[in-house]
C-alpha cells in the first residue's frame, strides 16, 4: 500500500464568485466522496484549508525569525483542502481523485508520500 496526498486547488475568486447554494451542493458532493473513502478503507485523513490570504510565512535562518503575512506564493490558485488516501498503486490513487475532482469541481493533484506512513 501506499499513502497518497490528493490536494484540491482552488481559484481565489471560489470564495467570492460562487453563490452560497453553489457551495452547499459542493460540500454535499464532498461529503458523499469522503463517506465512499473511508467505507472503502483508503481513508486516512481530509480537510478543507481557510483561503490562503489567512497563510503565515515562517523563515528561519542563521539564528533569526521572520514571520510574514502568506501565502508563500503569489499565484491565482492555491491548495483549498486534501485528502490523505492508502491505496495499492497508482492507478487506484488516480481513480480516486478522479471522484474526488468531480466532488469538489476542481482540479485535483495526484502525489505521493516519500515514506510509507505504515
Amino acid at each position: 500500500m501506499t499513502v497518497y496526498l490528493l490536494s484540491v486547488h482552488v481559484s481565489d475568486d471560489v470564495y467570492t464568485e460562487q453563490t452560497s447554494k453553489d457551495i452547499e451542493k459542493m460540500y454535499a458532493q464532498v461529503d458523499v466522496f469522503n463517506k465512499e473513502l473511508i467505507s472503502s478503507g483508503s481513508f486516512v485523513f481530509a480537510d478543507g484549508l481557510e483561503p490562503a490570504s489567512t497563510a503565515r510565512v515562517v523563515r528561519a535562518h542563521s539564528g533569526e525569525t521572520v514571520t510574514s503575512d502568506g501565502p508563500y506564493m503569489e499565484t491565482k490558485e492555491h491548495i483549498g483542502g486534501f485528502w490523505i488516501v492508502n491505496v495499492p498503486d497508482l492507478n487506484s490513487a488516480l481513480a480516486l481523485a478522479a471522484k474526488a475532482s468531480a466532488a469538489c469541481e476542481g482540479p485535483v493533484e495526484v502525489r505521493p508520500f516519500q515514506s510509507d506512513l505504515n
